[in-house]
């Protein structure tokens, strides 16, 4: 018998693990079921280092917002946003500027509906259910909630979001389409699998998750590089997680990263 709580949409399968759901588990969240679960324990047999993996992408996406926001961004828009947990968005920019605004996208049922339960008291942030790949219509739908305005710069954040999409949805294309919708000023936040850091562990990754709704296909840091065509990349460039601009003492190894992260600003 499959799981059904109260905030659970009607319609939802949640016999069938999903990318979001797995990533909640592995941040320690309670918004995953047993399907979930059971594909992320196979993760981490696969990568060991996944929960770390995980907390270290989510520290980079809050580094990425402060960063952004020490650079005059005052709007975000999140690809791909997922299930809501500590250390939102919304609630990193708008500490240090309660004007701030974001507007989030996710395709999946479970994070949307969460995410409008959130928000319901924020004016200053709201969720779209879309498919970050059709970058058209996020467009349209982001401009329509009046929260983005893109006469002025725009955060745009992908972290850990493009090593879902396959190279027959051309994911250069896509990002530079919203690469073309933002003004200079704008800057992209951007973190990837790859294959170039722990390449046994990141080919058991591929395996358990190649028969799964959400296939990963990490890339190498030449291919993370192109990602970034008309972005002026920002110190440090290209480099595993820990060594973003790490805040602190930091002893996470970069070795075992196994993600890229990078921001670029939009000249």
């Amino acid at each position: 018998m499959f799981e059904r709580v109260s905030w659970v949409p009607e319609g939802v399968d949640t016999g069938k693990p999903s990318a979001a759901r797995l990533y909640d588990y592995l941040l320690g969240g309670g918004h995953n079921f047993a399907a979930d679960r059971a594909l992320a324990e196979k993760f981490l047999r696969a990568q060991p280092n996944a929960r770390t993996i995980a907390r270290l992408n989510r520290a980079f996406l809050r580094r990425a917002v402060l960063f952004m926001m020490d650079n005059g961004i005052r709007q975000f828009l999140d690809l791909g946003s997922g299930i809501p947990t500590v250390g939102n968005v919304h609630e990193i920019a708008q500490k240090s500027d309660p004007s701030a605004r974001v507007v989030y996208v996710d395709f999946e049922e479970v994070a949307v509906a969460h995410s409008q339960l959130i928000l319901e008291d924020d004016p200053r942030a709201a969720i779209l259910q879309e498919d970050m790949t059709r970058p058209e219509a996020v467009l349209k739908a982001a401009e329509a909630s009046g929260l983005i305005d893109f006469a002025q710069p725009v955060g745009v954040l992908t972290v850990g979001v493009f090593h879902f999409v396959p190279e027959e949805a051309d994911p250069a294309s896509v990002i530079a389409t919203y690469r073309d919708a933002v003004p200079a000023g704008s800057y992209l936040a951007f973190s990837h699998f790859t294959q170039d850091l722990q390449p046994a562990e990141m080919a058991g990754i591929v395996e358990v998750m190649e028969k799964s709704q959400n296939p990963i296909f990490p890339r190498t840091r030449t291919e993370v590089e192109g990602f970034f065509a008309g972005f002026e990349l920002a110190e440090p460039g290209i480099v595993p997680l820990p060594l973003w601009r790490p805040e602190g003492t930091n002893t996470d190894d970069p070795d075992k990263a196994g993600i890229y992260g990078a921001v670029g600003r939009k000249p």
